[in-house]
């Protein structure tokens, strides 16, 4: 009965929120001046799905899928925010999908990354890869993604990796078991994006996503065929839905990591609480409060509580953090100078405080740092 209580109030809370609708991915044609075009290359361990807007849907494949689709921002954008299309598309207002095709093949997927690579200059070729949580259709990754590509203003190539979410609270078993099914194919993108000849590959991961990711590399970590340790770029775990002992266990693989996870928390995440309900009330790293504790475990903890959100879960804060890269940026190159106090607060945006960034690179570097992730530009 707690159990059933508790997804009624957040399903409450689910309803108030805006999500697309299903016709969301049509494709809209029409041009108008000002707006802003991303290339969003995708891999997805998803069913694709014939009907019209829709593109996949939230059942599984044993394999890979690959798309190319072309995104439009529009001119009336406001960082942090999602412009869903409305009932008429309207690309002046509305974030909108230009063109959206499959890609049959590893080699097609590829071959979509090293051309988009080649367009960007040399020491500016990196990658992005985001792995989005629990309860997301595909069109609001697709989405979200968008809008931190384009309020980061990265360079980076972005690559979303999509798994089989179907979108709903009450799917929280499934989504759980589509997270930790698709941890081979997550493997695979990371492995395609480290062979096109990207110069760093990032990752940033949501809520579920961190389970799917951290088991990936943990894979990779241990499968004796590792990744070039030069081109590991910023791994971020936001508001990481993992059991805590889970969390460490998995950490202890890796050592002291070749550079510290960001892991971005929050304590009044919501929607981590029902998780951590749900789990028997063992806290979630996405709202754990010791952060001496993910420290001495090679984590930089960027904390995101005293942030006001813009979604009623406070579970998405970490979407606010790309129109701030500028600012990350410059919090990272004083690190790398050794000139950042421990739990000091960030300049311009108000409550976020950071731990652990003394053993972000030795003090003795005095070079640019590179971006949170690649939400930040390129310095």
């Amino acid at each position: 009965m707690r159990v059933a209580a508790a997804l009624i109030c957040l399903s409450a809370m689910a309803g108030c929120a805006s999500r697309p609708g299903p016709d969301a991915l049509s494709v809209v044609e029409t041009q108008v001046p000002g707006t802003r075009e991303h290339v969003i290359l995708v891999a997805s361990s998803r069913e694709r799905d014939p009907r019209p807007g829709v593109f996949y849907n939230g059942e599984r494949t044993p394999g890979l899928s690959f798309a190319r689709v072309d995104m439009s921002v529009p001119p009336t954008h406001k960082p942090g925010m999602v412009e869903f299309p409305r009932e008429k598309p309207n690309p002046a207002t509305d974030m909108v999908v230009r063109e959206a095709v499959y890609r049959d093949t590893p080699q097609e997927f590829t071959s979509d990354l090293k051309a988009e690579l080649a367009q960007r200059p040399v020491g500016q070729r990196q990658v992005f890869i985001f792995v989005h949580g629990f309860n997301t259709l595909y069109s609001e990754a697709l989405y979200r993604f968008t809008q931190m590509a384009d309020d980061s203003k990265s360079t980076a190539v972005p690559v979303l990796f999509t798994w089989a979410s179907r979108g709903g609270i009450q799917d929280y078993v499934y989504d759980t078991n589509s997270a930790t099914a698709a941890r081979d194919r997550l493997e695979e993108t990371i492995r395609l994006a480290f062979d096109s000849g990207a110069e760093k590959v990032n990752i940033l991961a949501h809520s579920m996503g961190n389970w799917v990711t951290v088991e990936a590399l943990r894979q990779i970590q241990i499968s004796g065929k590792p990744v070039p340790q030069e081109k590991i770029g910023n791994i971020v775990l936001a508001s990481p839905d993992i059991d805590v002992d889970v969390f460490k266990s998995q950490l202890k693989r890796f050592n002291t990591p070749h550079k510290p996870f960001f892991v971005i928390v929050s304590r009044d995440d919501k929607a981590l609480a029902f998780s951590d309900f749900i789990a028997g009330d063992k806290p979630r790293v996405g709202a754990y409060t010791d952060d001496k504790d993910l420290v001495a475990l090679g984590a930089v903890v960027v904390d995101m509580t005293n942030v006001k959100s813009s979604d009623g879960f406070n579970h998405g804060k970490f979407a606010q953090l790309a129109a701030a890269a500028p600012e990350i940026s410059s919090l990272l190159a004083q690190a790398r100078k050794g000139g950042v106090a421990q739990g000091v607060p960030l300049p311009g945006l108000t409550g976020i405080h950071f731990a652990g960034m003394g053993q972000y690179l030795p003090t003795t570097t005095v070079a640019a740092a590179p971006p949170l992730a690649a939400t930040a530009p390129t310095q």
